[in-house]
């Protein structure tokens, strides 16, 4: 069974995705080991205390610095002797030590067709906003494994989802969870874990 840590920072829509394919039987081979939120009293621990799943908090405004936090935080992700670390909504800059730790352990979802619409500042609703502005006609999700860039390392999976006329971000938004991200988040899990997806180091 592939030991499936999942990091949030919100509402946890994306958790629940896995949560509904580990549970249906999609996503194969897989057991959500733990939820860990940097943020207090967001629903995505809601959702994991409703599927019995360990969770806690370890956020950064607990610790005196930056260096204690990301100290902290990797002890209690190594607790969870994670197979695979899946950052799902999770607004936290992932230090240099924890991704060399877990190099091609770590998978992200990005709200957009990676390279468009990705890198630093690009997060949550702005990734929308930013595509709306453009007035691209199609946008879509990735999921990528985390190197120490941002939005940089390897993609695993793909889907486009149309812009349609008098779109706005939130309704845009919502499209991409419901067609993309929670379709390929689960499938990228299960793919991992039957060994159909092998990591492998970018060239360059």
């Amino acid at each position: 069974m592939l030991r499936v840590l999942v990091l949030v920072s919100g509402g946890g829509t994306n958790l629940q995705a896995i949560i509904d394919g580990v549970k249906n039987g999609t996503v194969k081979n897989t057991e959500i080991v733990g939820v860990i939120s940097n943020n207090p009293g967001v629903y995505a621990l809601e959702r994991a205390k409703n599927a019995g799943i360990p969770a806690e908090v370890v956020s950064p405004k607990a610790y005196p610095d930056r260096a204690a936090f990301h100290q902290a935080f990797l002890e209690t992700v190594q607790g969870y002797r994670p197979d695979l670390i899946v950052l799902a909504g999770f607004l936290v800059v992932i230090p240099p030590e924890f991704i060399r730790a877990y190099e091609g352990k770590i998978i992200n979802i990005h709200p957009s067709l990676i390279p468009s619409f990705c890198g630093t500042g690009y997060y949550g609703l702005k990734v929308h906003e930013a595509a709306l502005a453009r007035g691209v006609k199609v946008s879509g999700a990735t999921v990528h494994f985390v190197d120490d860039g941002t939005d940089t390392g390897p993609i695993i999976l793909q889907k486009a989802v149309d812009v349609l006329p008098g779109d706005t971000p939130e309704v845009l938004q919502k499209r991409i969870m419901e067609q993309a991200e929670w379709v390929l988040l689960p499938a990228a899990i299960s793919g991992i874990a039957t060994g159909e997806i092998k990591y492998s180091r970018r060239n360059g």
